[in-house]
């Protein structure tokens, strides 16, 4: 690892970006410490690491904590670009033909996501605003009239659409995808924090219980390296299906093929999931409800990851989304499209319906695999901490730890590209 960026460094484009993107990463820290206008921060840091608010503290790397100016960092965004994404699916006959015009169509959709990513914020901004002003006992905003909830809500959406703009001068400029690593740096800010109140709570002030705490610890930290091993080998993995091309003269060999990842659907079937057991979370927390009535234990039971009843729930929601949007990401009819268009057909099927029904199936039957993957991954840490009684954060989730492994390895393969890429042309200019 250490040789290969040493190597990347020797590249003056590749250091450029590299240092470019940290010093994006550097402005995003500082402004995730610069506190909004009219609010008490100190009120909510209590709930920070509960439900939804830890959700979205972990990836503003603990801006909302201090409810700062990136309190709400780039969820309005990403929330925006899967809403635009799937409104594509022939659901709004514009966006489907906007997908089709090519790099046109790319930017108009770019630019659609980013006008809903501002409604969405200075919607959230509100929400957040007057819930967590409740739930901290109407102590986190000073003068809670409809002018400072404005207020707040333009400081807060102006600092996600500064972020968005700082996404995209990484991925024009940096390297790596732009908001996927402002994510990324957001949950590796918070790992040494959390290390460091377990090592102080669990092990300073262990006393008896001192070799006990070690020994779980270094447990722990063996199960994380195996996960993360395990999440490598699984976002690398691939089923390569054979693709004649009908113009290649008899002779010549057929290698092209059509990879179709393991987990297509990446970490957004956890994320949904997460997302759809917090919310309910936060908002019984706002309405301050009974808990003592048989329904209302259900329900709470229901969106709770500590109860038996809710993990089941979890897994249920992860495989869900995980072939829904596994569908949604390769799209068996726009690959069989695209085949057509190549004079290109898969071995033994017919071009056409036939191939989108072999697609469709095999995409299927994968997805079985990277739903059981990511289930697997997502309840680990949770598993964990019920058995050893250990107090896992959300940045040492199955979530966090999924996204920022998928991060490290997309970063390192644009970087190992674009190695190849200059050994290339200075060979041609040799």
């Amino acid at each position: 690892m250490f040789s290969f960026l040493k190597n990347a460094f020797t590249i003056k484009d590749i250091r450029q970006r590299i240092l470019f993107t940290l010093f994006i990463l550097a402005v995003f820290r500082l402004g995730s410490h610069i506190p909004v206008p009219g609010v008490n921060a100190s009120a909510i840091q209590t709930l920070s690491q509960s439900g939804l608010l830890g959700l979205l503290n972990t990836f503003g790397g603990g801006a909302l904590q201090r409810y700062s100016i990136f309190a709400m960092g780039v969820s309005p965004y990403i929330t925006a670009s899967i809403i635009v994404q799937l409104l594509q699916m022939d659901i709004i006959p514009k966006l489907t033909e906007w997908a089709n015009q090519g790099e046109v169509g790319r930017r108009k959709l770019n630019q659609t996501t980013t006008y809903t990513a501002i409604v969405l914020g200075f919607v959230q901004a509100i929400g957040i605003s007057v819930g967590f002003n409740q739930l901290s006992g109407l102590g986190l905003v000073k003068d809670p009239s409809v002018a400072t909830y404005l207020t707040i809500a333009l400081v807060l959406s102006a600092g996600t659409m500064f972020l968005i703009w700082l996404g995209e001068q990484i991925t024009r400029n940096g390297i790596g995808n732009g908001v996927s690593m402002l994510i990324f740096a957001g949950i590796v800010a918070e790992v040494p924090k959390e290390i460091y109140n377990y090592v102080t709570t669990s092990i300073v002030n262990a006393g008896d219980q001192l070799l006990m705490n070690v020994l779980i610890l270094l447990a722990v930290v063996l199960v994380i390296v195996a996960l993360i091993v395990i999440v490598v080998l699984m976002e690398r993995a691939q089923r390569r299906i054979p693709i004649h091309h009908s113009k290649k003269a008899s002779g010549a060999s057929h290698t092209a093929h059509l990879p179709l990842k393991i987990n297509s659907a990446g970490v957004i079937p956890v994320i949904f999931a997460s997302s759809f057991i917090t919310t309910p979370q936060t908002i019984l927390g706002f309405m301050n409800t009974d808990t003592d009535s048989a329904w209302m234990q259900i329900v709470v039971n229901l969106f709770s990851l500590q109860h038996p009843l809710g993990a089941i729930f979890y897994t249920i929601l992860i495989i869900a989304f995980a072939y829904f949007y596994s569908l949604v990401q390769v799209n068996p009819e726009k690959v069989s499209e695209n085949l057509q268009k190549q004079s290109a057909y898969i071995p033994s099927v017919r071009p056409g319906h036939d191939t989108e029904l072999y697609i469709t199936n095999l995409i299927n039957r994968l997805s079985g695999v990277g739903a059981f993957y990511l289930t697997f991954i997502a309840v680990m840490p949770i598993a964990i901490g019920l058995i050893w009684n250990v107090p896992m954060q959300i940045s040492l989730s199955g979530t966090s730890l999924l996204i920022v492994v998928g991060v490290a390895i997309e970063t390192a393969k644009q970087i190992e590209g674009r190695m190849v890429k200059r050994r290339y042309q200075g060979f041609l200019h040799e």
